[in-house]
């Protein structure tokens, strides 16, 4: 009983671990490679409380806890891949232009193909920015060129890019 209930819980929450992905890339947030860093531990974490649990039932010992504690990890990625689209979907607040200079581009390959553009930032504290942008953006600008960066504030408070181009 548990073991089914575990297998179909798990698989809501790979399917939702998968949909974070590209939901995220829809209003790209400026921390979005410290999201994906977060979500990647999230789901290890979840995966090796699940095998924890199995092992631990298997023995006869006390799982109530952990067994809390990994279902209630289980919406995690629905939630914030809900929370970013909400973020940048009704964001009503106009994009504030920022001027910044490309410093340095590079492609990821794998499924989910994404180029960023490494700019300096506008930010206080912080040397650079890496944007994702689409594959045009990515041939049409080099290093050193000047570009004009949107950024929203988004209405949950998490900055993402609207645009990308140049003055």
């Amino acid at each position: 009983m548990l073991r089914r209930r575990l297998v179909r819980r798990t698989a809501l929450f790979l399917v939702g671990a998968i949909i974070f992905v590209p939901a995220s890339q829809v209003f790209p947030p400026l921390e979005e490679d410290g999201i994906l860093i977060f979500v990647g531990l999230l789901f290890f974490l979840v995966l090796g409380l699940g095998l924890w649990m199995v092992n631990r039932a298997s023995r006869g010992h006390e799982i109530e806890i952990i067994k809390r504690v990994y279902f209630g990890l289980l919406p995690v990625p629905w939630i914030l891949a809900a929370l970013l689209f909400i973020n940048g979907k009704f964001d009503a607040d106009p994009p504030r232009p920022e001027r910044v200079s490309v410093v340095g581009k590079f492609s990821m390959p794998g499924f989910l193909r994404t180029q960023r553009l490494v700019v300096t930032s506008w930010r206080e504290g912080r040397a650079i920015e890496r944007l994702q942008v689409n594959r045009d953006d990515y041939g049409r600008f080099r290093p050193g060129d000047s570009v004009i960066v949107e950024v929203e504030s988004g209405v949950v408070g998490i900055p993402w890019v609207y645009a990308v181009y140049r003055p």
